[in-house]
């Protein structure tokens, strides 16, 4: 049964709107925009019947915060109103409002309005999930490509992305960073992780399979893979409408940036590094670290860890370092099986 959020701070408007749709939707009732946002964190309704009239946050403001949200503004939002200027509906359109029901409404009006629109999303919903499906196969065909010219590090990919999995499996169970990710679906993530190293589909071989130290200039080469990676994706598809792509870019840019602001391509510092990037960087530089590479020998799993955590504060975000700790026994089982 789809869920329809109804707000509106008049309690006979509500009661009206739930004794209407209530037989065919599962109806929840809020009296403020507030309190609709607080419910978001938890249940992610097929609908929201929003007033505009309200005191505090009025539907117009509240329209716009849904809409600044990646997982928010896909949701579609039919305005409850006694107002019927045409300013009012141009300006409901133009931020992105689905439609009007005007009070006081009848039920046929308000059901008919609501089936009708929802129809329409779900047609739209899986034909963007098809998109979605398709951009995701592309993206992967290029990390393969990626991994399948770096022959130096078979397998780094994978075992990266399933690092990521471990490391955001063990922050959810201790309610790590648990704000910034509530919402994120966690294939998105590691799957995306994948992509890290995108942008090296554009470096020559001369530098991605050269067997000793690269040079200063063969480095900053090297270093443009970041704002490669970033700008593939961007080639790809409407980044701000698609979170897959948005962690994407999110890791391709920003996965060799250091807490203390001393990394590339932009000197990103602390917080203002994606977390995605934060684990990727982790992640990459332990399979890095206990990876055989052609100029150098593997370092012993326990070693691994101590040089990340003597970069806990510079290199790494410390919280991300001690849930690294926390779940190293993994990380190793997995290097030990793949490598």
């Amino acid at each position: 049964m789809k869920t329809i959020f109804v707000v509106d701070d008049s309690d006979t408007n509500l009661s009206m709107a739930e004794a209407a749709l209530e037989d065919q939707y599962r109806i929840m009732t809020m009296p403020s925009a507030a309190k609709m946002f607080s419910m978001l964190d938890k249940v992610t309704p097929d609908l929201i019947l929003l007033d505009i009239e309200m005191p505090e946050m009025d539907g117009f403001s509240a329209l716009q915060s849904l809409k600044s949200d990646a997982s928010w503004g896909v949701i579609p939002v039919m305005f409850l109103t006694g107002r019927t200027d045409t300013e009012v509906e141009a300006k409901g359109f133009e931020m992105g409002a689905v439609d009007f029901v005007t009070k006081p409404f009848t039920a046929p009006v308000l059901i008919n309005r609501i089936k009708t629109h929802l129809n329409i999303d779900e047609i739209i919903r899986e034909r963007t999930a098809q998109l979605n499906r398709m951009q995701n196969s592309i993206v992967s065909v290029l990390a393969d490509m990626v991994e399948n010219r770096d022959k130096g590090t078979g397998g780094h990919i994978e075992r990266t992305s399933t690092y990521i999995r471990i490391l955001i499996e063990g922050m959810r169970e201790k309610g790590v960073y648990a704000n910034e990710m509530h919402r994120w679906d966690i294939e998105n993530v590691v799957s995306s992780a994948r992509m890290h190293d995108l942008g090296k589909i554009t470096i020559t071989d001369l530098i991605l399979d050269k067997p000793g130290k690269l040079t200063p200039e063969e480095y900053e080469i090297m270093k443009t893979h970041t704002t490669h990676g970033k700008e593939i994706i961007q080639d790809l598809g409407d980044v701000d409408n698609s979170l897959y792509l948005k962690h994407c870019e999110d890791i391709c840019i920003a996965h060799h940036e250091r807490w203390d602001g001393k990394g590339y391509p932009n000197g990103l510092k602390g917080e203002e590094i994606p977390i995605s990037a934060r684990l990727a960087s982790l992640a990459d530089v332990y399979d890095a670290l206990v990876s055989v590479r052609v100029y150098k020998p593997a370092v012993p799993y326990a070693e691994a860890v101590k040089i990340i955590m003597g970069g806990k504060g510079t290199q790494f975000d410390p919280v991300i370092c001690d849930a690294l700790e926390a779940v190293q026994d993994q990380f190793q089982s997995i290097a030990e099986k793949y490598i």
